[in-house]
């Protein structure tokens, strides 16, 4: 039955080369089990709710990404988009996390109506390459310090704001121990090396004391709850989160397009360069998302990740099948997850304006090496910039910078956008920038210039 549904044999795939990819996949990316309860627990959500529902959200939406366009992808919540979330919109913009999950939903929708109306596609041919690799870039970065501060690696500092942290404090020898392993391993090419590193760095964690004893490893997932439903679509859109809701958006379509035509060009599924069923494939992704806001998580995306099923032989949805039932096999193992993703507070004395002041600081040293990582495979984007050409360069550069120096990825797409709509205006090629681009800039631009909207 699996053979004639998925069309393994025209594929030229096995079931034991689809299952083996599939079990690939779910070992490359499942650090998003113990990265997104960390990253939407600073924000004030339960952190076993979430848990629970990185598991079912993942497992449902690939089901459908195999169900519906039999692409051997999986999809889960976005990095980044689960930065941009947590920091930016409910601990930056102080909106309730109910509120943020309501501005998911909404995008999700709009994901979903557009595919009759072919903005998706008017929106990724609008965006010029620079920008669209630039705002990956930036997105890498503002990772990477996040990491870094989970780590205990860079510390706050009164004169210049941020500085080298304590290398031989618990928290920094921990994160460092698992940043090694995981380099390591991904020099070597080894399938799984960041889930592997999130493990050696609990190994540390154990001997250092930093790691709780969960008490056990196997148990019931935790209720889904607290997070479950509790969305607020109304709030979303009467506190005019309308600018949210584009990032959102945004960010979606660019990822889950970035990624599926990664994957496919390394898989061969590419037919005279376009990619048969993407329609199909980004509507799963849509619907995901969706699902995603209502079970309490954030937008989902098709993983990158994907390509090291591809490279293991994946051809079809069954890999995407077996992938999506070990993350529901992982649902019964939250005592060890909540154990290597719990904070690790330290109470530590700073100077702030000459006076001592003390201050609680949480770190997450076991998951960020995932992030200092994910964010170095993020950066690499910059090598589609047209460098030489200072209209393209500059709003790529303010784009990238500005996501950390802020801690906002708006504020960088929002400075990109500016930039290089006026670049092109005032050196008079005016037709090489899409009209989208001069509209979203000028919204910008207002959004900056009227109080209330910023």
């Amino acid at each position: 039955m699996l053979k004639n549904l998925f069309k393994l044999k025209e594929s030229g795939a096995s079931l034991r080369t689809e299952a083996v990819a599939g079990v690939t996949t779910f070992a490359t990316m499942a650090y998003i089990i113990f990265v997104q309860p960390a990253v939407l627990g600073t924000a004030g959500m339960d952190q076993g709710a979430v848990f629970t529902s990185t598991c079912l959200v993942t497992a449902f939406s690939t089901i459908l990404m195999a169900l519906m366009a039999n692409y051997p992808v999986a999809v889960a919540p976005a990095m980044g988009h689960n930065f941009f979330f947590a920091y930016v919109v409910v601990i930056g913009m102080k909106v309730p996390w109910q509120v943020a999950l309501g501005a998911v939903f909404v995008s999700g929708l709009i994901f979903i109506a557009t595919a009759s109306f072919r903005l998706r596609e008017q929106i990724v041919a609008a965006v010029p390459e620079s920008l669209k690799s630039s705002i990956a870039a930036g997105i890498g970065l503002l990772i990477t310090l996040i990491g870094m501060e989970w780590a205990g690696l860079v510390r706050l500092d009164a004169a210049t704001f941020v500085a080298l942290g304590n290398l031989t404090s618990k928290p920094a020898i921990v994160a460092l121990t698992g940043l090694v392993a995981t380099i390591v391993l991904m020099a070597r090419k080894v399938n799984g090396a960041i889930l592997i590193g999130i493990l050696v760095a609990a190994i540390a964690g154990v001997l250092l004391g930093i790691v709780k004893n969960p008490g056990a490893v196997v148990s019931l997932p935790p209720s889904i709850a607290p997070t479950a439903f509790k969305l607020d679509v109304v709030g979303a859109i009467s506190q005019g989160l309308i600018a949210v809701i584009f990032i959102f958006f945004f960010l979606d379509l660019f990822d889950t397009v970035g990624s599926l035509i990664g994957i496919a060009k390394q898989a061969g599924l590419m037919k005279d360069g376009k990619l048969p069923r993407a329609g199909r494939a980004l509507l799963a992704d849509a619907i995901g998302t969706t699902a995603s806001a209502l079970a309490g998580n954030t937008t989902m995306v098709s993983y990158i990740e994907s390509a090291s099923g591809v490279a293991a032989g994946g051809r079809t949805g069954v890999a995407a099948l077996v992938t999506a039932g070990l993350f529901l096999v992982a649902l019964f193992f939250s005592p060890l997850v909540g154990a290597i993703s719990g904070g690790y507070a330290v109470n530590e004395t700073i100077m702030i304006g000459g006076q001592e002041a003390a201050r609680t600081f949480v770190f997450y040293p076991i998951t960020s090496p995932a992030l200092i990582v994910v964010g170095s495979l993020m950066i690499r984007a910059v090598r589609d910039i047209d460098w030489d050409d200072f209209t393209e360069s500059l709003p790529a550069f303010l784009t990238i910078v500005i996501m950390p120096f802020t801690f906002n990825i708006t504020d960088g797409i929002a400075f990109g956008f500016i930039s290089y709509a006026l670049l092109k205006l005032v050196t008079g090629r005016v037709r090489e920038c899409h009209w989208l681009i001069y509209l979203f800039a000028a919204l910008f631009v207002l959004r900056y210039a009227v109080p209330g909207l910023h």
